[in-house]
């Protein structure tokens, strides 16, 4: 999985929770649906072409009107678009807007129609956790981030994400159990070692000891090695004949 880590940063402002009246929940239509899901993104290739070009997802011109309209039109067919909802927070971010112009509902709602919808979806939690975390909403994100970490324990970046918020609360021994779990599903970013490192919090990884019997201290036997078939008795006969 791509790692969708934003990394802006911007001072808190604006609540993440909306009226129900302002952020109305994702009703299925076509075509749009669940995008993980492979028979809902049939039509994901329409939307994209005519709403989601490369330079819409980077932020660099919109095809049919605003950035916040292509990309808010892309979240209406497929809530839980993993790019788009990236953009779409990078685009609030940029503006330091709660609602970039041209998107019909708020950065915060987009991602709650998309975690209503698709509750199952680890990497919109993901990216949701760091627009949270960028907008300085840590308990939120914090929310998400474990939400996601229940859904998918061995995602490495969930837990490198979730040692740096421990981090920040300065509760160094969750920072440090995630960290540890993190680099052994092999996350590549030193970032996280090198804080608990200046905190004096981080230790090495000890190896795995070698397996011991539990009750001689022995090493366990190798397994048994499986008995050889039997000869054919046509060989034996074919021997004896040739020996003659």
């Amino acid at each position: 999985m791509k790692h969708l880590i934003l990394a802006c940063t911007l001072a808190a402002g604006g609540g993440s929770a909306m009226a129900a009246a302002d952020c109305p929940p994702y009703v299925k239509h076509t075509p749009g649906g669940d995008y993980t899901s492979a028979e809902d993104r049939g039509g994901l290739s329409v939307v994209e072409k005519f709403h989601f070009s490369r330079a819409v997802e980077t932020l660099a011109q919109g095809m049919t009107g605003s950035l916040g309209a292509d990309i808010g039109y892309t979240l209406e067919h497929f809530p839980n678009h993993h790019r788009a909802l990236a953009s779409m927070a990078k685009l609030g971010l940029r503006l330091k807007s709660p609602q970039p112009p041209g998107a019909r509902y708020t950065v915060s709602c987009f991602f709650e129609r998309a975690i209503a919808y698709a509750p199952h979806d680890v990497t919109a939690r993901m990216v949701y956790g760091s627009y949270l975390l960028a907008m300085g909403q840590d308990a939120a994100a914090l929310e998400q981030l474990d939400a996601a970490s229940r859904l998918a324990p061995e995602q490495a970046t969930i837990q490198y994400n979730l040692g740096l918020m421990y981090i920040k609360k300065k509760e160094y021994d969750k920072a440090s159990a995630h960290a540890q779990k993190a680099y052994a599903l092999g996350f590549p970013l030193p970032g996280l070692k090198n804080k608990l490192k200046a905190a004096g919090k981080w230790r090495e990884p000890e190896p795995a000891p070698a397996a011991i019997d539990a009750q001689d201290g022995q090493e366990p036997p190798a397994p048994p090695v499986p008995p050889t078939s039997a000869p054919d008795p046509a060989e034996k006969t074919s021997e004896k004949t040739s020996g003659e």
